[in-house]
């Protein structure tokens, strides 16, 4: 499966871990990865490109989502059959690519949604736990589809869906746009556990409550 794997990770301003990140996933075997420099304005793309990844770069940051669909196409380009999406921030590990993939494969479904709250041994702080199920609600009731963990980064899908569902958000909003396509699209998906690993820096970095409201706006005004 390797050989059509890609692997992307979007990334802004993230010269502190990407190096750790790239470097543990080539560990596992994995090389076609793919790192979308979103506008950074440190030396996130020059550590990329010296582990030997794929580096493409937007000269403005447009967005986790617009990075991921930017992603997406080059992978699809590139003969994808199978794609994974993961974190810049060493928040996801690397060991769970292979769950991710084996279960796509194994239960034939088009999505697999890594899940955080699947997994009983991580630690996540109260207010992340308020603000997923603020999401898993909203996101039920944008699409229909109801999800443990809608505003998860890492997930698999085949390459057939990612063509079929082009992300038109730029920003978080991708997260459930997703969601939405698989409605959309009449696909099949199932949830796995993941691992998770938060730090100072990295809470930092997350949504805030105006900024989740912000978006929250922006989806109503898309899908009804």
């Amino acid at each position: 499966m390797h050989e059509h794997l890609y692997i992307i990770i979007p990334a802004k301003d993230e010269e502190k871990r990407i190096g750790k990140v790239i470097y543990k996933t080539q560990a596992l075997g994995y090389h076609n990865i793919v790192v979308v420099n979103d506008g950074s304005k440190d030396n996130t793309a020059a550590i990329a490109e010296a582990y030997g990844v794929t580096v493409l770069t937007h000269p403005i940051n447009l967005g986790p989502g617009a990075a991921t669909q930017t992603g997406i196409e080059y992978a699809i380009e590139a003969g994808a059959k199978y794609i994974v999406t993961m974190d810049a921030d060493e928040q996801h590990s690397p060991s769970d690519i292979n769950a991710l993939c084996t279960t796509i494969e194994n239960e034939q479904v088009d999505v697999v949604l890594g899940s955080r709250f699947l997994n009983k041994n991580n630690t996540i702080p109260f207010i992340r736990i308020i603000y997923n199920k603020i999401g898993n609600l909203i996101s039920f009731m944008l699409t229909g589809i109801y999800v443990s963990d809608s505003q998860s980064g890492m997930k698999a899908f085949s390459a057939d869906f990612a063509a079929k569902s082009k992300l038109r958000f730029n920003g978080f909003e991708f997260c459930i746009e997703i969601i939405r396509n698989i409605k959309t699209n009449k696909a099949t998906f199932t949830e796995i556990p993941i691992q998770v690993m938060y730090s100072e820096e990295t809470l930092s970095k997350g949504q805030s409550f105006f900024s989740g409201f912000q978006m929250v706006a922006r989806l109503i005004r898309f899908f009804i």
